[in-house]
């Protein structure tokens, strides 16, 4: 049986951001699905500081597929020679359980982030939206800037992150690659004044954005952090923000940014106004007035990865493209001889 062996290059080429968001926006849409499963992933918290092996599986029935990716998050790797994630993901069909692919996680993860972003972004910022703010300047600063500007025209970016010559490169890199003018800001606050598109995609442990700093009309994505003891912003922006999740299972046990302010008696579980699938598909309402801030907190799913996994599949199949393995399948012995 052949197998797919996608690495990362070939995720960049058929993964592309346009593709990666309409992708993104039918697995969301999925996820009240009879036939989508999607436990909370299975978190091993490593010893010597922020360090975890995750499994996280799922099962898009609707797609004729299941899956697991596993991955292992190290945000010490940061500006370093590796990714701060490192993974694969394991694609099965769902007729004889046959494994068809194992896909690079790093590059599957970078884009199907930011592409989710892009979507809570398309349904959740005003439709003028185009002043954008970077906190953030590694790999999930790349893919965000490419989803922004897949949803929405932007008029101008600013990044801030540390150290300062990490903001200084991402400018001077992503300037050469898409062309836009990309301004280097002096603090987090500086960056968010008067933005209309705010993203967070650190590896911080505290709050580096204020709820004080947010203009009305803004719309966040809060993206770095994804434990119970950690947050990107304070219980002020999220108090202040209509908040929308990508599950409320996963925000109820993992997010930091709700429990954190839920813990410091700010909010309910209540303040949570939906999923973005349910925006999707009508069930929650999506923004209600031009001033009001709205906030998509990701903590990233499962389904999200396997269909991305599915979609580089389906691409290298019509192309032709990767490197394709014999790799199991078979009764064992079927073909052996008397």
């Amino acid at each position: 049986m052949d197998v797919l062996i996608a690495d990362q290059d070939l995720v960049t080429e058929l993964l592309p951001m346009s593709e990666a968001v309409a992708v993104m926006r039918d697995a969301l849409g999925r996820l009240n699905d009879p036939d989508t499963m999607l436990p909370l992933r299975n978190v091993l918290a490593l010893p010597g500081g922020e360090r975890a092996f995750s499994l996280m599986p799922s099962y898009l029935g609707g797609l004729g597929t299941l899956g697991v990716k596993i991955i292992t998050a190290f945000p010490a790797n940061f500006g370093g020679e590796y990714d701060t994630h490192q993974g694969v993901v394991l694609v099965f069909d769902d007729d004889h359980g046959r494994l068809r692919a194992i896909v690079d996680a790093t590059a599957i993860t970078a884009i199907r982030t930011a592409a989710v972003s892009g979507v809570a972004t398309d349904l959740l910022a005003a439709p003028g939206a185009g002043d954008l703010a970077l906190i953030g300047a590694g790999t999930q600063a790349h893919t965000h800037l490419a989803a922004m500007a897949s949803v929405r025209p932007l008029r101008r970016v600013r990044v801030f992150s540390l150290p300062a010559g990490s903001a200084e490169e991402f400018a001077r890199r992503e300037e050469r690659l898409t062309g836009l003018t990309i301004e280097v800001a002096d603090s987090a606050q500086e960056a968010v004044r008067g933005a209309d598109i705010v993203c967070t995609v650190t590896t911080a442990t505290e709050p580096v954005v204020s709820g004080d700093w947010l203009a009305p009309g803004a719309h966040v994505n809060a993206v770095g952090a994804y434990t119970p003891t950690t947050r990107e912003l304070d219980t002020r922006a999220v108090a202040r923000s209509r908040l929308y999740v990508d599950r409320r299972e996963a925000t109820l046990s993992e997010a930091g940014e709700f429990l954190l302010a839920r813990a410091e008696g700010a909010i309910d579980d209540d303040h949570i106004v939906g999923e973005i699938g349910e925006v999707l598909n009508g069930v929650a309402p999506g923004r209600g007035s031009a001033d009001e801030i709205t906030l998509f907190k990701s903590l990233g799913l499962a389904v999200e990865d396997l269909a991305a996994a599915r979609h580089v599949l389906d691409r290298a199949r019509e192309r032709g493209a990767g490197v394709w393995l014999e790799i199991g399948g078979r009764h064992f012995g079927s073909t052996a001889g008397a």
